[in-house]
């Protein structure tokens, strides 16, 4: 992976899954033009449903991505639109995804899902380059300097990362890179770094593991302090949320 990967890292902690959806239910669809080719993509990352008149669909499909504890997902404008017209590559994919409908070969599914995949990705990547202006994490890895600190976040979340630090990284000074942070991504550092150990917890609690081995993994000193942290942030107790998703 490259060193300043913006995206890898923060895709990898999510799983993305993309099903074929009606256009009322779906997030993501394809349109096409008169010749039938496929011209326009458009994604909703918070709320399904397109009312599309004349237009077709001819992909439709529902992304689910870890909802809105992913940073990306809350950090997305409500609709983004993809000429594809523009960018042939990505018109190329839409055109095996329109394809794989059509068809319905063997391993349709899976192929859609890894298909939609590569698209989202795309979206995203599009954004990043074009300068996201909506206060987010979007917006933080935009920027060339404060993307390198927030991919350490991402990568070594249990490090003890102090502001002089990250500026470090950042190539700024303390107070400039704390005021550029607040002002791209909507939050302080620590108020991010924090949020984001937490999203991380929550996912390894879902999975079973022991709290003390969380704690400690997200630079915590005790299992009582992530304790505590962890209701703040989720208004219940490790434990209590794991009983409720084995019920």
């Amino acid at each position: 992976m490259s060193r300043h990967d913006r995206l890898t890292t923060l895709i990898s902690r999510f799983t993305l899954e993309v099903h074929p959806a009606p256009p009322e239910a779906a997030t993501l669809v394809v349109l096409e033009d008169a010749q039938g080719r496929p011209c326009k993509a458009l994604f909703q990352p918070r709320a399904a449903g397109f009312e599309l008149g004349a237009a077709r669909a001819v992909v439709a499909a529902r992304v689910d991505w870890g909802g809105i504890s992913n940073p990306l997902v809350s950090a997305l404008p409500d609709r983004i639109e993809v000429d594809l017209t523009c960018d042939e590559e990505t018109m190329a994919l839409a055109m095996l995804m329109k394809a794989e409908m059509e068809m319905q070969r063997c391993g349709a599914a899976s192929v859609m899902n890894r298909l939609g995949e590569v698209l989202v990705v795309r979206i995203l990547r599009g954004q990043i380059e074009a300068g996201s202006t909506r206060p987010g994490v979007l917006a933080g890895l935009s920027d060339p300097r404060l993307s390198r600190a927030i991919v350490a976040i991402h990568d070594t979340p249990g490090r003890n990362w102090r502001n002089e630090d990250l500026a470090e990284i950042a190539g700024l000074s303390r107070s400039r890179f704390a005021e550029m942070f607040l002002t791209s991504v909507g939050e302080p550092p620590a108020a991010y770094l924090r949020r984001w150990r937490l999203t991380l917890a929550r996912q390894d609690v879902d999975k079973g593991h022991r709290v003390d081995a969380i704690a400690r993994r997200y630079g915590y000193g005790s299992a009582e302090g992530f304790t505590r942290a962890f209701r703040k942030q989720f208004g219940a107790l490790p434990i209590e949320l794991r009983h409720r998703q084995a019920e």
